[in-house]
């Protein structure tokens, strides 16, 4: 079966496919010095219960977000993580926009940038003031990704394609019926590239929920297959998983990769030696 939906007429301009599966933007492979990971503080019911900060946060400039600059380690060995151009150092720019109990994420990369979720209904301008933060605006974001259909996670889908006329926008395909998109969703999974992020199927939680590695970066985007919870890093919620079986084996699965971070849609995130506390975690699961 096509992987991708068969309405979807992608425009070469943004996207071209390179080897099997390889959806890689058209960017300049620009060097970025450090890396500005957004850390903010959160004390929501729900999947949410239980974080707390895990980096001293102070406000800079305009933005409303509470941002640390971390300087992390290279990534542990593993199937997918590799060192960035300098050791010790994040080689692109994350940001984590908080809104309510859920968070969103911004990349920005040799001035593109990629949206990982939309959180819920009315969550872009939000979203835009992440970008901003990051020296970007809609018009650089050429991909959106959303890790799986609950509506805290697609819930503002179409107000962010609307503002980001030229993006793509990719899901799951177990996923994609359930998610309300103004425009067809390219189906991805395993073995797919975005923008230079690897696509790690990790059903459980929804059917076709997917987790989004940055290997330059040493980041894993985990969505809802883990959680973040106490300043570590906690399994899938039970209460809001109906296939526990397959979210553990999909736990078990991102504790095989190496990365230096994970984010999550629920809880604050983990820097450093994070691969090794999800491989810690999933042996217990």
């Amino acid at each position: 079966m096509p992987r991708v939906n068969a309405s979807l007429a992608v425009p070469r301009s943004r996207v071209r496919r390179v080897g099997r599966r390889v959806f890689l933007a058209d960017l300049g492979r620009g060097a970025v010095a450090a890396a500005v990971f957004s850390v903010g503080f959160v004390a929501c019911g729900g999947d949410d219960e239980g974080a707390t900060p895990v980096a001293t946060a102070t406000v800079t400039g305009a933005a409303a977000e509470p941002t640390a600059t971390a300087t992390v380690a290279a990534s542990p060995a593993g199937s997918a993580a590799t060192a960035g151009p300098a050791a010790g150092q994040l080689p692109a720019e994350w940001r984590r926009v908080l809104l309510g109990n859920v968070s969103a994420y911004v990349l920005v990369r040799g001035g593109e940038a990629a949206v990982v979720d939309t959180g819920v209904a009315g969550s872009a301008d939000e979203i835009a003031a992440g970008l901003s933060a990051l020296g970007a605006g809609w018009e650089s974001v050429g991909h959106v990704i959303v890790t799986h259909s609950h509506p805290d996670h697609q819930g503002s889908l179409a107000e962010v394609l609307a503002a980001a006329a030229d993006a793509t926008a990719y899901a799951g395909a177990g996923d994609i019926p359930a998610i309300t998109s103004p425009r067809a969703l390219v189906a991805v999974g395993d073995g797919d590239r975005v923008f230079d992020l690897e696509i790690i199927e990790s059903p459980g939680h929804t059917p076709g929920h997917i987790s989004v590695l940055d290997s330059l970066a040493g980041v894993l985007v985990a969505g809802d297959a883990l959680n973040g919870e106490g300043g570590g890093v906690a399994g899938p919620n039970a209460r809001f998983t109906p296939d526990m079986a397959a979210a553990i084996a999909s736990a078990v699965k991102l504790g095989s990769y190496g990365y230096d971070s994970v984010v999550f849609g629920h809880g604050d995130p983990v820097v450093g030696d994070a691969s090794r506390q999800v491989a810690a975690l999933a042996a217990t699961l």
